[in-house]
């Protein structure tokens, strides 16, 4: 029964009632006032810098027992990896998995976290899904909320699904899906400036996918500038990654050449990692200058701070670099202050 013919006595004519209570568009949808009373809070994150308040994570997945199950019967000379007959999960190097240093590094990152005051939000732990534990692959975040992303491998999709569960569940507003034939994962969105992010096209995001994001983007403010990664690199995050808003760590051995002169650009200086520690850009900035940072990279993290006067937040984290992602691939910000 609709509000008009609720109840017939009352005489809706005038369009009082309608008159009295709305429609009120102002304050716009990311005021604080509104999202905080409409949402519980001032979602989303309007770069990777700012203090972060809360983050998603996701337990590793119990399928990775099956590495050490199969054992020498998986190993792939040519890949230098074992791989699942079925390509549901790969695992790199010749040494098998130790599961029980997995989770302990993992339990160690999360009570980092939370040591930090960070909250810590757990999607639920997908069994058939050895990717799973890179919750920065399936959705973006931006001032408001999440985009939804399309994750490019067949291995990891329908973990889509269950990440929009998640954020819905927390209370996050989801801004939009992408769809059709666009391909966006997480770890290749940086968010440089207020109304400027980068995104790395490769092998894993594609130009569908970008075309889509950049004007889902365009109405929040946001302009999405599109670097074409080198080879098969897949992510951004394995290249750069800002600590402040004038400073970032890159690895331009991997970086597309355009960004790092867009980075020169904008004003934003750039710190080498140290050779041999490619996987030093994978971390995780808690506020200007404070980082969350691999414990086994240590020439980098000293060269950022006693240089730059970064601090460093070590966590022991490298088993889960042979699983193929490292601290910033297994943490989504969720909100940080803006």
């Amino acid at each position: 029964m609709s509000e008009s013919s609720a109840d017939p006595t009352l005489d809706m004519s005038e369009g009082r009632f309608h008159q009295l209570l709305g429609p009120e568009p102002d304050p716009a949808f990311l005021s604080a006032s509104e999202l905080e009373s409409g949402w519980g809070r001032r979602w989303g994150a309007q770069d990777e810098v700012g203090r972060l308040r809360v983050a998603m994570l996701r337990r590793p997945s119990t399928i990775l027992e099956q590495v050490a199950e199969l054992g020498e019967a998986a190993w792939s000379p040519e890949l230098g990896a074992y791989l699942d007959p079925d390509r549901r999960w790969y695992w790199a190097g010749h040494a098998l998995p130790d599961l029980n240093l997995l989770n302990e590094q993992f339990d160690q990152l999360v009570a980092t976290l939370r040591a930090e005051d960070v909250e810590v939000v757990m999607a639920p732990q997908l069994p058939d899904h050895s990717k799973a534990v890179f919750t920065r692959d399936p959705l973006i975040t931006v001032p408001g909320g999440a985009v939804i992303g399309r994750l490019a491998a067949r291995m990891r999709r329908g973990e889509e699904q269950s990440i929009t569960q998640t954020v819905a569940a927390a209370g996050m507003p989801v801004l939009a899906t992408i769809t059709g034939l666009g391909l966006v994962e997480g770890g290749s969105f940086v968010k440089v400036r207020p109304h400027l992010a980068f995104f790395g096209t490769s092998v894993r995001c594609n130009a569908e996918g970008h075309r889509q994001l950049a004007a889902i983007l365009l109405e929040q403010g946001i302009e999405v500038k599109r670097f074409q990664m080198p080879g098969y690199q897949i992510h951004l995050d394995l290249c750069m990654a800002m600590i402040d808003d004038d400073l970032a760590v890159v690895n331009s051995r991997i970086a597309p050449y355009d960004l790092l002169v867009e980075l020169g650009e904008l004003g934003i200086e750039t710190v080498e990692v140290a050779p041999e520690e490619d996987w030093a850009c994978n971390l995780l900035t808690l506020d200007r200058r404070r980082v969350l940072f691999p414990a086994h990279l240590p020439r980098t993290a000293e060269l950022l701070s006693t240089k730059h006067g970064v601090e460093i937040v070590p966590v022991e984290y490298r088993e889960m670099n042979k699983n193929g992602g490292g601290i910033h691939c297994s943490t989504m910000e969720l909100q940080r202050d803006w």
